[in-house]
């Protein structure tokens, strides 16, 4: 092979790779300002519990780059949140933010590199919003809440109480957290999987330029 032919395959391949970095990094920007964004619902669920959009840019990265991109996206954007902003649960809360988005990303960008299709991309979406509610629930269970129990010096009765405060029936952590955690964290990834089929179109031709 020619040192004219090797240079015109090298070439492209170095400029796709530069623009998935620049993609990769302008997303995580957006994912790590996002986070900022948040707000309670109290008649639905806890006030501590909040909303936000910040796995958008990474369901961006997911469907755009590919799942890996999905995944960095995520950690880079609790990365920048820690080193920025700092962390009031041992780092835990972020922990749990980065598995969730990696779980809901990668998901659906894996499922819908399989076949490229508007049906495959929700399909993905929506895989990936059903397991991210579903493993919210041992993770919250385990791992999340005890260390806010640690970190934030609030008894786990006064929790639950919270939750009952909303609907009194409600007994024991582990229901709370299926009654309330696991339907508000499916209905949080279906508004990004809402606004990513709006928002995907018109960013296109920057995110696969």
């Amino acid at each position: 092979m020619s040192e004219s032919n090797a240079s015109a395959i090298s070439k492209p391949r170095a400029v796709s790779r530069t623009h998935k970095l620049t993609v990769t990094a302008m997303l995580s920007t957006v994912a790590f300002l996002l986070m900022f964004i948040e707000f309670p619902i109290p008649a639905l669920i806890p006030a501590f519990v909040k909303l936000d959009i910040s796995d958008l840019p990474e369901l961006l990265a997911a469907f755009s780059l590919g799942p890996i991109y999905g995944v960095v996206v995520t950690l880079l954007k609790n990365v920048l949140f820690s080193v920025l902003h700092g962390t009031s649960s041992a780092y835990v809360g972020e922990l749990f933010n980065f598995i969730m988005g990696s779980v809901f990303s990668f998901s659906a960008g894996f499922i819908y590199q399989r076949k490229k299709s508007r049906k495959s991309a929700l399909t993905g979406a929506l895989v990936g919003a059903l397991l991210m509610a579903v493993l919210s629930v041992p993770l919250n269970y385990f791992v999340v809440y005890p260390a806010y129990v640690v970190c934030y010096h609030l008894p786990l009765e006064a929790i639950i109480g919270m939750y009952q405060a909303i609907r009194p029936s409600t007994n024991g952590l582990l229901e709370c957290l299926m009654v309330f955690n696991m339907p508000f964290t499916f209905v949080k990834g279906m508004i990004d999987v809402a606004l990513c089929f709006l928002i995907y179109k018109p960013l296109s031709p920057l995110l696969h330029k």
